[in-house]
């Protein structure tokens, strides 16, 4: 997480842009709508995040397929591809839904756990941290309702005994990875060979990020939803962690360079945005990022999430204007940023203070409670 965060950070210095990935899930699925006849010239929000060019002639696109990519090449490598399917199949029907309403509520806010949380935070933008708060409160709720009886479904139980010992070949999953590994490689060179630094650059660090959330095994939902159910808080004090390495390479970078930050609107949309995420991304099973290296692992129940994630975030698009979404929820609202609020020195001090805070409480939760709220460590019973 530290080191993701340093790329973070590094990346915004060389293109002046953050790492994110619904903003072009919000895009393809504009896309889509193009290939089917659909006119969306006059949608204010494919305005607002700009439709220029196809996902491979933009960086955000080679961002997310570079994750896709670096995340598949590293389980090549290791060879842990295999194909999963859910042992339930609503799952599929949960995974979707779930995929639609945190897309939907990702794009409301104007970002997923990375430009409205991860990259966010480091840029010293107010809606982060409204966003943070909301997606809390959307995961606690989204860990009762996956916690409940209909939800869950009727246990399957099955006979079975002990499988006998099947001797296996050497895998060829090593070796089909450094063949994508060179090929990837050779993608990125032609991209700077052929003055396209900025998607060579974006190829790189997407490849980048994709390794390391697939190395880490690093997702937001654990993040929040592990502290409701089990207490657990590895990945909590993780993030918190990564966000505080890039707070403070993120603010060198921005005063050695003069560069801006990028600052979104704090308003009702953000809440209202993290609190759908949050409960879209526990009944999805993951977040976006986890959501990625997870289909590349072969977890075929992460493919109707993905669709789900690009549907949500098209319908958001749609409603902006069309629904009046801007107008009752964002139009009230303003880019707040703590560098202009209240000075660079005072924006890192508060930020690190309250990334310390969060740390320190995960870190207590985790040694104080098992099994959700309530069960403190050492109770010798627990009623469900």
């Amino acid at each position: 997480m530290a080191l993701a965060g340093i790329l973070s950070a590094l990346y915004f210095g060389i293109t002046n842009t953050v790492w994110a990935v619904t903003g072009e899930f919000t895009r393809l699925g504009g896309h889509i709508l193009e290939f089917f006849g659909v006119d969306v010239s006059d949608w204010a929000y494919f305005g607002l995040i700009h439709m220029n060019g196809t996902t491979w002639t933009r960086t955000d696109g080679w961002i997310v397929w570079g994750m896709f990519i670096g995340a598949l090449i590293t389980i090549l490598l290791s060879g842990n591809f295999k194909i999963r399917m859910p042992r339930q199949k609503r799952r599929y029907v949960q995974g979707f839904a779930g995929g639609m309403i945190a897309g939907f509520g990702a794009r409301l806010a104007l970002g997923c756990n990375l430009a409205a949380f991860f990259t966010g935070v480091p840029q010293f933008s107010l809606h982060s941290w409204i966003f943070i708060v909301a997606t809390a409160g959307g995961t606690f709720l989204g860990a009762k309702l996956v916690n409940t009886r209909w939800w869950k479904g009727r246990p399957i139980l099955k006979t079975g005994g002990t499988m006998p010992s099947v001797e296996r070949g050497k895998s060829r999953q090593p070796l089909m990875g450094a063949v994508l590994g060179l090929a990837y490689i050779g993608l990125i060179v032609y991209f700077y060979a052929n003055g396209k630094t900025m998607l060579g650059t974006a190829a790189l660090f997407g490849a980048a990020f994709g390794i390391l959330i697939e190395r880490g095994q690093i997702c937001f939902t654990s993040a929040f939803r592990d502290l409701w159910i089990s207490g657990r808080a590895t990945m909590t004090k993780a993030i918190a962690i990564g966000m505080a390495v890039s707070s403070v390479a993120t603010l060198i970078i921005i005063l050695v360079y003069g560069l801006e930050p990028i600052t979104k609107v704090a308003a009702p949309s953000t809440f209202i945005g993290g609190l759908l995420f949050g409960l879209g991304i526990v009944m999805a099973g993951g977040c976006e990022t986890g959501m990625m290296y997870r289909l590349m692992e072969g977890q075929v129940v992460f493919l109707p999430v993905f669709i789900g994630n690009i549907i949500g975030a098209t319908v958001l698009a749609y409603a902006w204007d069309h629904m009046g979404v801007y107008n009752l929820l964002v139009k009230s609202g303003s880019p707040v940023n703590l560098i202009t609020a209240m000075g660079p020195a005072a924006a890192l001090i508060v930020t690190l203070l309250v990334l310390g805070a969060g740390f320190a409480v995960a870190a207590y939760w985790q040694k104080n409670y098992r099994f959700g709220v309530g069960f403190k460590k050492g109770d010798a019973t627990y009623d469900r």
